[in-house]
């Protein structure tokens, strides 16, 4: 475990937060997706070589996943094993139950949370130009495919940092492009 547990603190200094980037209009709240979740800790994962595995296995009523670190080294960390319940017994509750509980249990084995939007994520909010807005919201507008998106938004959530009217400002726009790709 000395080569695993050494990566996983070099790891862990470079994982960033897991921006809520998606919204639930039910409850109209934004949350952290899986992909932010993937995004705050993979390439500090990989950069300290570590890969991800997230096992998965199903049941009657649910969805059991166990977040795996396999070192270069050929060490292997397993995390234990979360189970969430389907609300659902068809392909989309699956989907769901699968999705929450890769979020969750990669959360917990990376020792992240979403980001704090409480307004004291940061002593310092950190203050965006109006140039530097523009070229963000440009990068976003101009994406040709959901991938181009994706990255521009993220780049954008990264460079704003703690500017919460700047992040509504990107997510809305985000939405409005996603809409006509």
């Amino acid at each position: 475990m000395k080569n695993i547990a050494t990566a996983l603190v070099k790891a862990q200094k470079a994982f960033g937060p897991a921006l809520k980037s998606s919204t639930n209009p039910h409850f109209k709240s934004r949350y952290a997706d899986l992909a932010a979740c993937v995004e705050a800790v993979i390439e500090g994962l990989n950069t300290a070589g570590i890969a991800l595995v997230q096992r998965t296995s199903l049941d009657d009523n649910g969805v059991t996943v166990e977040t795996v670190f396999v070192h270069e080294s050929g060490e292997m960390m397993e995390c234990g094993k979360l189970h969430v319940p389907a609300a659902k017994h068809d392909p989309q509750g699956y989907g769901s139950a699968l999705t929450y509980a890769r979020r969750y249990s990669l959360m917990a084995a990376c020792g992240i949370a979403p980001e704090d939007d409480d307004g004291n994520a940061g002593s310092k909010p950190v203050k965006s130009t109006e140039a530097t807005i523009k070229a963000l919201f440009a990068d976003i507008n101009d994406a040709s495919t959901r991938e181009e998106l994706q990255d521009a938004y993220y780049n954008a959530m990264k460079t704003v940092g703690n500017d919460q009217a700047a992040k509504d400002a990107i997510i809305k726009a985000k939405d409005a492009r996603k809409a006509t790709l």
